[in-house]
């Protein structure tokens, strides 16, 4: 089993490079963890809906170079489906049980997905309807995947 975190960006924050590094530490006795950044567009605050799409294609380009072909491809996106950690842990589980042994989450960068990444994911995973930093949003989702095969192993876990 493998998973793979594309992500737009680097991590520049100490604290938060720490705990990604911690988590996948954690991660690699369940299953093995990939974290691919890829660079981000520069996005000024007063640019167009034209050119917000240009930075969103350029990094969409990046973030589909680096998909393995036979990846389940779940894409964070806010207007995602919202799931309980509970049901994330199962839906994990029933993709391994399914054969899907590649599953790769993808993390948009300050503007978001492409239209074209977001026809490629299998679905979309949303954690919240509000918005938080995408470099953050790594620590999160690594948070939620260590609680999810906690889970499906009936290990203890924080409720």
């Amino acid at each position: 089993m493998k998973i793979t975190i594309i992500t737009v960006g680097k991590l520049k924050e100490k604290y938060l490079k720490q705990a990604v590094d911690e988590y996948a530490k954690r991660l690699s006795s369940y299953v093995k963890i990939e974290i691919v950044e890829v660079s981000d567009e520069k996005a000024p605050e007063n640019m167009t809906e034209g050119e917000k799409e240009i930075v969103k294609r350029k990094e969409g380009e990046r973030i589909l170079a680096k998909l393995a072909p036979d990846a389940y491809v779940i894409a964070l996106a806010i207007e995602g489906k919202m799931k309980s950690s509970e049901t994330f842990a199962t839906n994990l589980e029933q993709l391994f049980i399914r054969g899907k042994s590649h599953i790769a989450f993808i993390i948009g960068g300050s503007l978001g997905l492409s239209d074209e990444v977001m026809k490629r994911a299998n679905e979309s995973l949303s954690f919240s309807k509000m918005t938080f930093p995408h470099q953050l949003m790594r620590v999160i989702l690594l948070e939620q995947l260590y609680r999810a095969f906690r889970i499906m192993r009936n290990e203890p876990y924080h409720k």
